[in-house]
């Protein structure tokens, strides 16, 4: 069985991102934050916690979802994002200063739910800027490739071009984009996003993407069983490690007003691959993995994406740059899942890393 909750602490893979934690923490103690973030126990929430609270304290982060987590390391309160006297009611008592609004229905579970992930998409974000504007917090709203479609240009995707997706959960997130542009211009709320593509990280599980073979197949691998893939060999689309997206989300939200050119999303991007990509990757440490192709209706969405992504305004704005590659991925990925594994890979005993 796999450890979801792994810590930062004394993990060489994160070094560089607890140095910049370590910075950051001694610099906000001058300017105390609390932050409430929404939907904490997906797949990025349940990273982002431990990551902000690292910085600012456990005290300091406020964790909400509609279930407790497993574990609790600090505070956490059950919110549904549908009501905002309850958003209120805890932005008061905790005297919240940051949101992280993370809670959403995904690409894949959208297209199952059309209604449902608009009502919840939308609804839960009108309530969190709403309160924003009344109490002036600094908003993190997480948008994605999904706001891209067919007649977007699909290799190297630019900042400002054509959004007309196919999917609820993509035209949400375009709608998404505009009213926190439209909040920060009208009312002066300091609204900010990235445009996640598919992260991979192995401290969570995946909650229901398009992207999601992409950690999937590792658990497969590392277990020595073979691995069905949903999309077709050659589907690439971009794609980010766990450790480059939490760093991309707590650079953003520290750099300075100024800095902020971009006030719908910004371009995000670390490395672009296929899975059969992936795939051969991972027999660089496990030679007998085998994958096989049964494409269902995530491919048509997958083909309406992106498959590369230019995300230059990012790194001119505010100097982001991603430090892991697909090989650095796959071999990170393999070590921290090996060690979290009680079973052995049948054939050789630990995968050759």
């Amino acid at each position: 069985m796999v450890s979801t909750n792994p810590t930062f602490s004394g993990n060489p893979a994160f070094f560089c991102l607890n140095l910049y934690l370590s910075n950051q923490a001694n610099q906000n103690m001058k300017h105390p934050e609390t932050i409430l973030i929404t939907g904490a126990n997906g797949q990025i929430g349940s990273v982002l916690v431990r990551a902000l609270r690292e910085v600012y304290g456990d005290n300091a982060v406020l964790a909400t979802d509609i279930r407790r987590p497993l574990e609790e390391s600090g505070p956490f309160e059950i919110l549904d994002v549908l009501y905002p006297s309850r958003f209120r009611e805890l932005a008061g008592r905790y005297r919240i200063t940051q949101i992280y609004h993370l809670a959403a229905i995904l690409s894949a579970k959208g297209e199952q739910h059309p209604q449902q992930a608009w009502d919840i998409n939308m609804r839960g974000l009108f309530n969190v800027l709403e309160l924003a504007r009344e109490m002036n917090l600094r908003v993190f709203f997480p948008s994605s490739i999904a706001v891209f479609g067919p007649s977007t240009p699909r290799t190297r995707t630019p900042q400002d071009t054509v959004t007309q997706p196919t999917t609820v959960y993509g035209i949400s997130k375009v709608a998404g984009e505009n009213w926190c542009q439209y909040y920060h211009l009208r009312y002066g709320v300091d609204t900010r996003s990235v445009r996640y593509p598919g992260i991979i990280g192995y401290q969570s599980l995946p909650g229901g993407g398009t992207t999601d073979y992409a950690v999937e197949i590792f658990h497969e691998a590392i277990k020595g069983k073979s691995y069905s893939c949903f999309l077709k060999p050659d589907a690439s689309l971009p794609m980010l490690y766990m450790d480059d997206a939490i760093r991309a989300t707590l650079e953003l939200m520290e750099a300075a007003d100024a800095q902020i050119k971009i006030r719908t999303s910004y371009n995000l991007a670390g490395d672009s691959f296929s899975p059969a990509e992936l795939a051969a990757a991972i027999r660089q440490h496990i030679p007998d993995f085998q994958i096989h192709y049964a494409p269902d209706f995530r491919q048509q969405i997958a083909e309406s994406w992106p498959a590369s992504i230019d995300d230059s305004k990012a790194r001119v704005d505010w100097g982001w740059k991603p430090r892991f590659d697909l090989s650095a991925m796959t071999r990170d990925m393999l070590e921290r899942l090996a060690a979290h594994y009680v079973v052995k890979i049948p054939g050789s005993g630990a995968p050759r890393l």
